[in-house]
Order: structure tokens, then C-alpha cells, then sequence
């Protein structure tokens, strides 16, 4: 059943048709406006649609947000400018991917130099995250696969997720749709992963779904060969999961 709150239903039809820039908030779309942007982001933009994902978040200002397996910045700079300077944004890698991928966490700390002083690197283990005082947001894209393709303790990490956030906090999910996709062996080989087990996964550890979006969704994907096939990198099919920590 696709669950949308009122607010945000318009944004998230079924035709994942993006929202008009009116609906989006102004701290929203000045953060994706932001001249700052490298335009190898601002050139993906049209396939990713930041403005209308920040929107479903919730993100706002001041937030203590923390992007998981934040890459070169993409969202943690646009998150940075939507947080202010009274927000925090941790650019976390699991510690698997610091040692598997030794640029990503420099990069991180990158942002801070390259104007984005409320960017934190942090590297834990991914079933142990944890902060100091609890967040508004854990975002997640197109890694939560990686975490079973790397034989992590899902239920262990979900957990560890859902303490760390504050009642009412959003634990936000986007991946690659894989339907049957389920194991190890599987996902490594077309870095997938079947939405319906990822939602079991998270709701078992006391999750409460909010949203689903469509806005990722590419009907023309066969779903069943390697993202990164030129065929269809950069426009898989995708899902959009929106949790929330009960209050």
C-alpha cells in the first residue's frame, strides 16, 4: 500500500512527475541553486531531482543530518546549505568502505576547506553508528545494498540507525530496485536489491513507514543487470522509502 502525506502528495504521483518549483521550499531550492555546486552535480540534477528528495526528507534548518556513503558531496552539500550554520551534516562511511575506497573519506573532509564548515567526516562501523546527541535524519542512497553485499549485520545496523535518531526522526532509503534480489552473491553481481526486503528489514527494527515516491522509478529498466551497465547507469529504476522513529 503506497502511503503519501497530504503535503507532499503532489510532489510523488505515480507518474513521478516532479514537483512545480513553487512547491518546493525556498531554503530547499536556493541550496540547490547554489552557485557553489561543481557542474558534474548540478549536470545530474535532472536524473536525481535533489529538490523534490530534500522536500520528502523533511530536512530543514539547523538539522543534524548525516549522509551515509556521501561519495564526492553530492547531497552533503546541498544538505549543508539547507542546514545552516546551525546544523551539522555527518559525511559518514562505514568503515568498510574507508578501507576498500581510501579517497572517499578525504573527500569529505574536503567540504569543510571548500566552504561547507558544518561537514563532518566520521567513519564507524556501519552497525555501530552513533553520535553524540541524537539527529533529525539518516539519509542513505544507493548503498543500503552494499551493506548486505558486505555481509553486514542489517539488523544490528537498522537498530543502531533507530537509536540514533531523535523520536520522530527520518531514516530516509533510496536504492536500486532488484525484485528477488536478496543475497550476497546476488546483489554483487547487479548491485541491487528487492524494496520489499529492505522494508521488512527497517520495520522490524521498530520503523514506522511515512512515504514511498515514484520519482526514481524507470519503468524501461529490466531491474535485472549491473547498474553500472552503460546501458542504464545513472537512470536505474529506484525506490524511495521514507521511515520515521515513533515518538
Amino acid at each position: 500500500m503506497r502511503i503519501l502525506t497530504f503535503a507532499l502528495a503532489a510532489f510523488f504521483a505515480a507518474s513521478a512527475t516532479p514537483a512545480l518549483a513553487a512547491d518546493i521550499p525556498a531554503n530547499i531550492a536556493a541550496a540547490v541553486a547554489d552557485k557553489d555546486r561543481p557542474k558534474q552535480d548540478v549536470d545530474r540534477d535532472a536524473a536525481r531531482h535533489p529538490a523534490e528528495i530534500m522536500a520528502l526528507t523533511g530536512i530543514k534548518e539547523g538539522d543534524h543530518v548525516v549522509d551515509v556513503g556521501p561519495g564526492k558531496g553530492y547531497y552533503s552539500r546541498i544538505m549543508s546549505r539547507i542546514v545552516g550554520a546551525n546544523g551539522k551534516v555527518y559525511g559518514f562511511n562505514p568503515t568498510w568502505v574507508d578501507a576498500k575506497f581510501p579517497t572517499e573519506t578525504p573527500a569529505v573532509k574536503a567540504l569543510a576547506a571548500a566552504g561547507y564548515p558544518n561537514v563532518e567526516a566520521v567513519v564507524q562501523p556501519m552497525d555501530e553508528i552513533k553520535f553524540d546527541a541524537p539527529v533529525d535524519l539518516v539519509f542513505i542512497s544507493q548503498i543500503y545494498h552494499d551493506q548486505v553485499w558486505q555481509k553486514v549485520d542489517v539488523a544490528k545496523m537498522n537498530k543502531a540507525i533507530f537509536d540514533a535518531l531523535k523520536p520522530g526522526g527520518v531514516y530516509f532509503v533510496i536504492d536500486h530496485t532488484g525484485p528477488g534480489i536478496t543475497t550476497p552473491e546476488q546483489i554483487d553481481k547487479t548491485h541491487r536489491i528487492d524494496p520489499d526486503v529492505v522494508k521488512q528489514q527497517i520495520l522490524a527494527a521498530g520503523f514506522k513507514l511515512e512515504a514511498e515516491s515514484d520519482i526514481l522509478r524507470n519503468p524501461d529498466d529490466p531491474k535485472n543487470n549491473l547498474v553500472f551497465d552503460p546501458s542504464i547507469r545513472g537512470h536505474t529504476d529506484q525506490f524511495i522509502f521514507k521511515f520515521v522513529k515513533p515518538k
